[in-house]
């Protein structure tokens, strides 16, 4: 009986305690103004990561990704990509963990504009220093390292829906 106890206090432990730190909510900001510009969920399926956005700021929430073609090879979605809305797609996908907190190999696909980008991500925890607060480098390359960052601030999932 002991042993069946302790059996399920680690097993429920290791729930509680096995989500990477890239997982859940956070918003975007913009590096030039430092206004929130979406909220998004970050999860793992199985042994891969994905993000959807769950609000965007100055667009109606219904808002489709227009600009993007009809498919794009991997897309962990079925139907056509252009007729999506911003909102509720994972836009983010297929990044595979190198490290608990680093993420790459994966693809990010900007809704605005169609193009596509190869993706890495990597938590930075709040040090007091350079980071005020758990923060998300979200990084699209267009390859040999040609890319550039964002800065994600960790959020709550009430806050990450919340912005219009």
């Amino acid at each position: 009986m002991k042993k069946m106890l302790v059996f399920a206090m680690l097993f429920v432990t290791g729930f509680c305690f096995g989500a990477d730190p890239v997982e859940g909510f956070w918003v975007s900001v913009d590096e030039k103004t430092g206004k929130m510009t979406g909220g998004w969920e970050i999860y793992a399926i199985g042994d891969k990561l994905f993000g959807k956005v769950l609000s965007i700021t100055g667009f109606p929430q219904d808002k489709k990704a227009s600009k993007c073609k009809e498919s794009y090879k991997g897309f962990p979605v079925p139907g056509k990509v252009n007729e999506m809305t911003v909102v509720g797609t994972p836009w983010l996908y297929n990044l595979t963990m190198n490290k608990p907190g680093a993420w790459s190999g994966g693809q990010v696909l900007d809704p605005d504009t169609g193009n596509l980008y190869k993706c890495k991500m990597t938590f930075r925890p709040q040090d007091g220093k350079k980071f005020m607060a758990d923060t998300l480098e979200m990084r699209g390359e267009i390859g040999l390292g040609i890319g550039r960052s964002q800065y994600w601030r960790k959020s709550t999932r009430e806050e990450a829906l919340s912005l219009r």
